[in-house]
This record gives C-alpha cells, sequence and structure tokens, in this order.
C-alpha cells in the first residue's frame, strides 16, 4: 500500500485557568459570562437548567429567555433572536433540543440559514432514569442530514469552554453535544483537528470526546494508532489520512454506531479499506441501570471495546 504519512504538527493547546468538575457545569459559567460580556449574547431555555441561570437572568432579563416546557417554542424563539442579529444559544436535553424541536431546527435555523448555537446535554443515556424521552443517541445523526452545522463533543469542561467561547464569536450553526462522562484531562489542538496520541501499525481508532478515556486503557499494547475528536463536524479528513498505517479505521462514538461510517468511507473512497463503528446500538433497547450499565449493553465499556478491536483486527 502507497504510503500517506506525513509530519502532524503538534499543536495542542496549553490549557491553563479553573474550569468546573463537571461539563454541564461548565456550560452555565461559561454562557453566564458570555451574556455578562457580550450584548449581542442570549439563552433560550425550555425549564431545563433555567433555575442555573437564575443569577444572570436577574442581571439581564432580556437574554435570559425561558419560554417553559415548549422545545418547538424555544428553537424558533432561537431563531427570532438571530434575526433580531443576537446569537442565541438553544439549550435542552438532546432529546429535546435535536429530537423534539426537530421541524424548527430544519426549518428555523437551517431552511432559513439562520445561525446559532444549540448545546444539547445528558448525551445518549447520562440519566437513565428518564427513560427513552430523554435519551438522545441520534442527534449527530439527525444534523447529518442538513448543511453546515459545526458538531462539537467536547470530553472535558475545559474543551466546552473553548469551544463555546469560539462559537459565540461566530454566526454559524453550531451543536455543542454534551453528556456520556467526560476525559480526566484536556486534550485539543488550536485549529479543532484530531489529536494524535498513540501510533500503531495494524490500524488507526478515533475515539470521540468522552469516549477517550475508556479506550485508551482499551488499547493498551495494542499496535494501533488512537487519535481523539472533539469536534467530528466538520470531519478531520487530512489527520485520518497523513496518520494512516493500515487501512482499518474503528470510530469509537458516544451516540448511534456507525454514525461517521459515510465520513470515513468519503475520506479513504480511494483506498480499499475496512471500518468498524463502535457505539449505542439497539438506540431503545427497554434497560435502566446506571449509565456504566448502558456502557456494558453497548459494548462502550474497556473491555467491550477492547473485544471488538481485538475481534476486528484478527
Amino acid at each position: 500500500m502507497t504510503s500517506l504519512r506525513s509530519p502532524v504538527r503538534d499543536h495542542r493547546i496549553s490549557w491553563t485557568g479553573d474550569y468546573a468538575d463537571d461539563v454541564r457545569e461548565q456550560f452555565v459559567i461559561t454562557t453566564s459570562d458570555l451574556i455578562r460580556n457580550d450584548s449581542r449574547v442570549a439563552v433560550v431555555l425550555a425549564e431545563i437548567t433555567a433555575a442555573q441561570f437564575l443569577p444572570v437572568a436577574n442581571e439581564h432579563p432580556d437574554r435570559v429567555i425561558n419560554v417553559g416546557i415548549r422545545e418547538q417554542l424555544m428553537a424558533s424563539a432561537g431563531a427570532g433572536l438571530a434575526l433580531a442579529g443576537f446569537r442565541p444559544i438553544v439549550h435542552s436535553f438532546g432529546a429535546f433540543v435535536i429530537e423534539r424541536a426537530w421541524e424548527q431546527v430544519k426549518l428555523d435555523f437551517g431552511h432559513q440559514e439562520l445561525g446559532g448555537i444549540l448545546v444539547g446535554a445528558y448525551g445518549s443515556y447520562d440519566w437513565p432514569a428518564g427513560g427513552r424521552t430523554h435519551q438522545a443517541p441520534g442527534d449527530v445523526a439527525l444534523l447529518d442530514t442538513l448543511r453546515d452545522w459545526t458538531v462539537h463533543v467536547p470530553g472535558h469542561p475545559a474543551e466546552l469552554d473553548r469551544q463555546l467561547r469560539r462559537a459565540a464569536l461566530g454566526d454559524d450553526r453550531v451543536y455543542l453535544r454534551v453528556g456520556d462522562g467526560q476525559n480526566p484531562d484536556p486534550l485539543g489542538r488550536e485549529d479543532d483537528r484530531m489529536v494524535l496520541l498513540r501510533e500503531g501499525r495494524r490500524g488507526t481508532i478515533v475515539a470521540v470526546g468522552p469516549t477517550l478515556h475508556k479506550v485508551l486503557p482499551a488499547t493498551e499494547g495494542l499496535d494501533v494508532t488512537v487519535l481523539y475528536a472533539s469536534t467530528v463536524r466538520p470531519f478531520d479528513d487530512a489527520t485520518l489520512r497523513a496518520t494512516l498505517t493500515a487501512p482499518n479505521v474503528i470510530m469509537v462514538e458516544p451516540y448511534l454506531a456507525g454514525t461517521s461510517a459515510a465520513q470515513v468511507s468519503r475520506v479513504l473512497a480511494d483506498l480499499p479499506h475496512r471500518q468498524l463503528g463502535l457505539g449505542v446500538g439497539d438506540p431503545d433497547p427497554h434497560r435502566y441501570g446506571e449509565p456504566e450499565d448502558h456502557d456494558r449493553l453497548h459494548g462502550l465499556d474497556p473491555a467491550g471495546i477492547r473485544a471488538a478491536v481485538s475481534r476486528f483486527l484478527e
């Protein structure tokens, strides 16, 4: 096979500053700071997290808007703010901000080509007691049916802080997916491309967002390249190509398994290759339990990841 390798410059960020212990808590801290310091930023809520925003709501009631349990209205109100020149942050559970308000996301933001920041919390099954109505493993797959969305999947509070602050400066359409655990340390590059963590000869594993803290122990001692991605759309074609040593690619994503399969196929369209998508399997398994139980159920715990990778590389 012709080598595709080329030097990958390390643009990792030197993380400094104080951050919250939890990604969702960091979202409130960062958004509140943005509202206080940028008159263009407004947040639209549908009861979820409204209590945490009360301090800044008392200071800026015109830019902290709680529409009640009306998620479709929440999305439309965000689009209306965009039309009025604001930079709206629209926040709820991912199941509500993407799936329940899908028509409004598709038409009010997408069809009208309006910019906005959607922040979906609780990931695929962060709150299993809430049941299927509060779980959204299909959110990124849904957004893939639309044009020109940037999708961040932060794996640490510091990453969310940086991604949200940068998004607030723009006018594009951004989705921040928050949930499904977090990594012990922040990573990331100035250009939002994938981070090369390990080099190997038998294949490449791309760990997305909070899956990294399970992928690293799962692949310890395996002869594989490990890349970390906290931004998945646009997909980082260049780093995948530049670090590829064998045409075997494994995506480990905290949402529906295979969500990025089309992206990988596109990047490697000129090469015979194999790929494996690890992620949430049956999106409606009719099970409760703790998030760790769901990890095991979907093979997203370290033991499940290692077993799947080992079988794939046999």
